[in-house]
């Protein structure tokens, strides 16, 4: 269930911010700051999935949604081809897009089950 909904500003692009009642209790009870990814991934197929890393990667363009989250966008790309790395954690690269606001995805959902973080993002 979505309780709070917010518009954040990352890049050129307005996200759509929503949160599920448990993402908001959780995110009041950390003394961090949750780092949600939005990761791209182009390979021999498109992957689209939320990380929460404990820090923002170098590459990864990030906005402050709160004083709890901070969200940030990543495409990224692997070398070669591979379907057996594409389960698993292949290396990856910075995807460099000519025009990243295009790519920006237009929505973020969180939430927070079981003591995991879950998200989907979209366009």
């Amino acid at each position: 269930m979505i309780l709070a909904t917010q518009s954040i500003q990352l890049g050129h692009r307005a996200v759509q911010l929503q949160l599920s009642r448990a993402a908001e209790a959780a995110l009041a009870r950390r003394t961090t700051p949750l780092v949600a990814e939005m990761e791209l991934y182009f390979s021999c197929l498109i992957r689209k999935r939320v990380r929460f890393p404990e820090q923002p990667h170098a590459d990864a363009l990030c906005a402050t949604a709160s004083d709890g989250l901070v969200v940030c966008f990543r495409p990224v790309m692997t070398r070669a081809c591979s379907m057996q790395e594409v389960a698993g954690q292949p290396e990856l690269d910075a995807f460099p897009i000519r025009r990243p606001d295009a790519f920006i995805p237009k929505s973020l959902s969180l939430d927070f089950h079981h003591d995991t973080w879950s998200g989907e993002f979209g366009f």
